[in-house]
């Protein structure tokens, strides 16, 4: 030990009960925060499934098989939403991930001066401060005509192909995909950049010296060192698509037809909540509910599945 460190050691005072009473008194503090937001996520799962009792008891597991929604005859399933739910937020992630995790990596090394790299990283934070009834509008009066034009070319070309089977017919799938990956860009750029960047110095430095090259480095030591913090925001991002409602209402069509294909319009349990909620009595409320928590299941399925992944990868 150096004759400064000596120095340091010998001028630290030791604590006082005031100083230990206060650190109790934080920690105390603290755990009761994290069971007040473990009580409240309790809180909303019990008064969600308690309100969709009737319709548990009334359709059971059939509920998820069934693609009907029909308030006259009191006849509800949440297949067809269910499908929309996950294939929309699928389109999104194959589309945010590739996109999402290579402007990271190019905000996180030098490829770009200082000045250039921070004008990016706030469009970037900033897409994610746009209300999302501004990105529906954006979908049904600038994205919905692109697409359109494009799917139709796809459509007499590639029409042999299920996913490209019908004809655009303006809402649909493929817009309320791309809508939602705009939308959960900025988790997964953001997320991941901070995982790159927060990495030691020392790791790139060691692969450099080791002889490896820049993209040997990225791919081969940085990337692999920062996969749980990416793994974790696509996870998040995941979450988050399957939970977005007004901008996917907008621009999906909202029908509860399942198709293979792209273009045909859909539906999702959000879009289903959004639309129906205000109007809806009696045993529908219960159906709505019911679909709430099958919705919650889902994000949180997701959530859990992201946290092993974490826990894989960092003992590995």
């Amino acid at each position: 030990m150096n004759p400064e460190a000596k120095e340091a050691q010998t001028t630290i005072k030791p604590r006082s009960e005031v100083d230990k009473s206060i650190d109790r008194g934080f920690i105390w503090l603290t755990r009761l925060f994290a069971l007040g937001v473990a009580g409240i996520l309790l809180l909303i799962a019990v008064q969600v499934a308690s309100k969709s009792m009737p319709a548990i008891q009334m359709f059971g597991l059939s509920f998820l098989t069934n693609s009907n929604w029909n308030p006259v005859n009191n006849d509800y399933g949440v297949l067809a939403t269910v499908y929309g739910t996950i294939v929309s937020a699928l389109i999104a992630l194959i589309l945010a991930v590739p996109i999402g995790v290579g402007t990271a990596i190019l905000l996180s090394e030098n490829f770009l001066p200082v000045s250039v790299r921070t004008i990016l990283v706030f469009l970037v934070e900033l897409l994610a401060a746009i209300p999302s009834v501004v990105y529906g509008l954006w979908g049904i009066f600038v994205l919905i005509p692109i697409l359109s034009n494009v799917g139709g070319w796809l459509h007499t070309y590639l029409g042999w192909l299920p996913i490209f089977s019908t004809p655009p017919q303006g809402p649909g799938m493929l817009p309320a995909g791309i809508i939602l990956t705009i939308m959960i860009l900025p988790i997964i750029t953001a997320i991941s950049r901070d995982a790159l960047i927060s990495l030691p110095p020392e790791l790139r430095q060691a692969a450099i010296g080791l002889g490896a090259t820049r993209w040997e480095t990225i791919f081969q030591v940085l990337v692999p060192a920062a996969f749980s913090g990416i793994v974790s925001a696509i996870m998040l991002a995941l979450g988050r698509a399957m939970g977005e409602t007004m901008a996917v209402t907008m621009v999906i069509g909202n029908s509860n037809n399942i198709s293979p294909s792209l273009f045909a319009p859909a539906n999702t349990i959000s879009s289903l909540l959004a639309n129906q909620f205000a109007e809806a009595s009696g045993l529908q409320v219960a159906a709505l509910m019911y679909a709430a928590l099958i919705l919650f299941i889902l994000t949180l399925l997701v959530n859990i599945f992201a946290e092993l992944i974490v826990l894989r990868v960092k003992r590995l």
